[in-house]
């Protein structure tokens, strides 16, 4: 979790995935850490991509859209005291991505590590307000 560069007053909470010197890049879809392609495998049951990171480390991604917007990007090398985030929805997130919006996050705008999901909906269709998603609400965020 973090502070947004912009805007100290919002929060955003994403994973990081560049630390100061490491090289970013989407390249069709796949997250390059300093040149090396991140595994990416798809995960049949929800139709979301699997990220699984040098350190055997795995987590879920949202990725429903071939040749998105940010699917390819530039090199992005993250200066001294700053970290690269990255969010799980591949297609429609606002991160570190788009340097317009958050750019590389400051050192100091990290407020800590997310430990537990407090609350969580599914948008409602056609106008109708959002339902909470129970079996979501407490879990504990690995």
């Amino acid at each position: 979790m973090f502070r947004l560069p912009k805007n100290d007053a919002t929060d955003y909470v994403k994973r990081i995935v560049g630390r100061p010197g490491d090289r970013i890049q989407m390249v069709a879809g796949v997250l390059h850490i300093n040149g090396a392609p991140i595994k990416h495998e798809r995960m049949v049951a929800s139709g979301n991509g699997a990220k699984r990171c040098p350190n055997g480390v795995s987590y879920s991604t949202l990725d429903l859209q071939d040749n998105g917007f940010l699917d390819n990007t530039q090199v992005y090398t993250v200066p001294v005291g700053h970290y690269f985030m990255l969010g799980d929805n591949l297609d429609n997130s606002t991160d570190s991505r788009v340097l317009a919006a958050v750019g590389y996050v400051p050192f100091d705008n990290i407020i800590g590590r997310v430990e537990r999901i407090y609350y969580s909906a599914q948008p409602g269709e056609n106008g109708a307000p959002p339902t909470p998603l129970q079996d979501r609400i407490g879990l504990l965020v690995r």
